[in-house]
């Protein structure tokens, strides 16, 4: 299976749970759910092959964290509960991506030369945790730290700009952002007010900025699959 079939198997499946999740099947749309990140895994491991190192081993396990956190918080219809083990298995995922994307040796230009690109993603987290805090209740902790860790990690995403070729930077650049966009309209869905059409948006942004990260993190070290 070459590249192009095994980005379409992907994104096949993200639009079959979609459609599944639209018609209400959920015991159908769980089983196909469970197998979007595991086909980005696949495909990852297929581009490493041979070139296993600590930072590939960091990817691999922020999209194992992300699998488990697709599972539970599809499980939230269910028990609230599982929303809460959601939170924390993306708490993780995050927390894996922006160490092996701070640990990419090189010049740290967000933290020195260039701070000011950090002002533009303060402010935005600072706006999301205000315009969420009022319908928060008893998750405002677990939701302010959340909302910090994956904001620093788009900051680690800025910071590989010295780090790595232009198409890796920009593709996982815009896989954080579009990682932020997705949590973002969890929570407001969630917190602040349900919107038409959000699971969709939800879905397709964050199957998005996932693929957009895994391929971008090969395309540093210059890998290719044909």
């Amino acid at each position: 299976m070459n590249f192009r079939t095994h980005s379409t198997l992907y994104f096949a499946t993200g639009i079959a749970f979609i459609a599944l999740e639209t018609i209400g099947a959920v015991w159908a749309g769980i089983a196909v759910k469970s197998l979007i990140i595991p086909l980005l895994i696949w495909l990852y491991l297929r581009f490493v092959r041979g070139h296993g190192n600590c930072f590939h081993s960091l990817i691999i396990t922020a999209l194992v964290f992300s699998w488990l956190g697709d599972i539970a918080l599809q499980l939230t219809q269910f028990q609230e509960t599982f929303f809460l083990v959601g939170v924390g298995c993306f708490l993780f995922a995050q927390l894996i991506y922006m160490v092996a994307f701070f640990t990419t040796p090189g010049e740290n230009a967000v933290f020195f030369r260039k701070i000011y690109l950090a002002i533009p993603v303060v402010l935005y987290g600072c706006g999301i945790l205000w315009l969420l805090f009022p319908g928060l209740g008893d998750m405002k902790l677990s939701i302010t730290v959340y909302t910090v860790i994956i904001h620093t990690m788009l900051l680690a995403a800025i910071n590989r700009e010295k780090k790595v070729n232009r198409q890796s930077f920009l593709l996982v650049l815009a896989g954080a952002i579009l990682f932020i966009l997705s949590d973002s309209l969890v929570a407001i869905n969630k917190y602040v007010q349900p919107f038409e059409l959000a699971r969709i948006a939800i879905m397709s942004s964050y199957i998005t900025a996932q693929y957009l990260i895994a391929v971008g993190c090969t395309r540093q070290f210059n890998l290719t699959l044909k």
